[in-house]
C-alpha cells in the first residue's frame, strides 16, 4: 500500500524547487545583463551611472539569499554562477577605475570560483580600457593598467587552477601578453 503523503510532500518540494529555480534564473539573467551594461557604461566614462547600475545588481543578487537558504542547490545554478562572475568582473573594474585598487567585495556573497573567474575576466576589460587610453594618448595610464594586470596575474599564478578556471586563467594570460605588446609598441613609437 502506498502512502500518498510521501508523494504529496515530494510534489510540494518539487514544485517549490522549480518555482524557485525559475526565480533564480530570471533575477540572475537580469543581474548579468545589468552587469554588462555597467561595464559598457564605465568604458564610456560614466562612472556614476555605472555605480548606480551595480547597486541594482547587488540588490538583485542579495535578494536571492533567502531562496538559497531554502534550496541550497540553487546557489550553483548555472545562470546564477554566470551572473556572479559578470558582477565580479564589473565590480572589480569599477573599483580599479574609481578607487585605483582592488578591494574585497562585501556587498554580495561570492564563492571563490566565481571570484577567480571574474578576476580573470577583468583583465580583458582592462585591456579594452588600455586601448581606449592609448588611443587618447594617455601612455602613463596604459602603463598603470599593465601593472594592475601584471599584479593580478602574479597572484593568480599562485593557484593551481584546473578545468574551467584554467581556461579563464589562460585567457587572462593572453590579456597580459596583449597589454605587454601594446606597451612595447608604444615605447617603440616614443
Amino acid at each position: 500500500m502506498l502512502n500518498k503523503k510521501i508523494f504529496d510532500n515530494l510534489k510540494k518540494d518539487y514544485y517549490y524547487f522549480n518555482q524557485s529555480r525559475r526565480e533564480v534564473i530570471g533575477r540572475s539573467s537580469d543581474a548579468l545583463h545589468k552587469s554588462k551594461i555597467s561595464i559598457f557604461t564605465m568604458h564610456r566614462g560614466q562612472l556614476k551611472e555605472a555605480g548606480i547600475i551595480l547597486k541594482e545588481v547587488e540588490k538583485a543578487l542579495t535578494s536571492l539569499e533567502p531562496v538559497f537558504k531554502k534550496s541550497l542547490g540553487l546557489r550553483y545554478e548555472g545562470s546564477y554562477k554566470a551572473a556572479l562572475e559578470e558582477y565580479v568582473e564589473a565590480k572589480m573594474l569599477y573599483k580599479i577605475i574609481s578607487e585605483k585598487q582592488l578591494t574585497l567585495i562585501k556587498e554580495v556573497k561570492v564563492d571563490f570560483d566565481s571570484y577567480l573567474a571574474g578576476l580573470c575576466d577583468t583583465t580583458g576589460e582592462l585591456v579594452r580600457l588600455a586601448i581606449k587610453e592609448a588611443t587618447n594618448g594617455n601612455v602613463k595610464e596604459v602603463e598603470n593598467i599593465k601593472e594592475i594586470i601584471t599584479d593580478i596575474m602574479g597572484e593568480l599564478v599562485e593557484f593551481n587552477l584546473t578545468s574551467y578556471l584554467r581556461t579563464k586563467y589562460d585567457q587572462a594570460k593572453g590579456n597580459l601578453r596583449k597589454i605587454e605588446q601594446m606597451v612595447y609598441e608604444i615605447k617603440l613609437r616614443h
